[in-house]
């Protein structure tokens, strides 16, 4: 289990009527509506929120491990597919496709490996669901 010793960031995202409702921040920063994936493309989805969440940590934390490195041009993208769980009930998985352009293919990998310890999303969501890395 991750324990945090030292909060550096509290937030919150509030949700009313579930996956056919609305989602926001006490801060007013986001306001959104939401639906079930696929229902009607002009909303977003959890799904899409989480992919997003990933993607951004993930980013960030190969910025933290990459001192030194020339990291820019840096694209991750993490596809989140929504489904049934072979357990019963409904799971997710994710596979994050990163391209670190002006590194050789083995730092890269050493990056990435290196930034999946220490991403706050890969700690959260290591062996509870499928997670893949793909250096693109």
């Amino acid at each position: 289990m991750f324990i945090i010793t030292e909060p550096l960031h509290v937030t919150d995202a509030t949700n009313t009527g579930g996956r056919k409702g609305r989602v926001s921040t006490s801060d007013g920063v986001l306001d959104l509506e939401v639906r079930m994936p696929g229902a009607d493309s002009k909303y977003t989805n959890p799904e899409q929120l989480f992919a997003a969440g990933y993607a951004s940590c993930f980013g960030g934390a190969i910025m933290a491990i990459a001192k030194g490195r020339n990291v820019e041009g840096a694209v991750v993208t993490a596809r989140v597919t929504f489904g049934r769980s072979a357990v019963g009930g409904y799971g997710i998985a994710v596979v994050l496709e990163i391209t670190l352009p002006n590194l050789a293919s083995a730092e890269a990998q050493q990056v990435i490996d290196e930034a999946h310890q220490i991403c706050p999303y890969s700690n959260a969501t290591r062996g509870n669901i499928d997670v893949v890395l793909k250096l693109m």
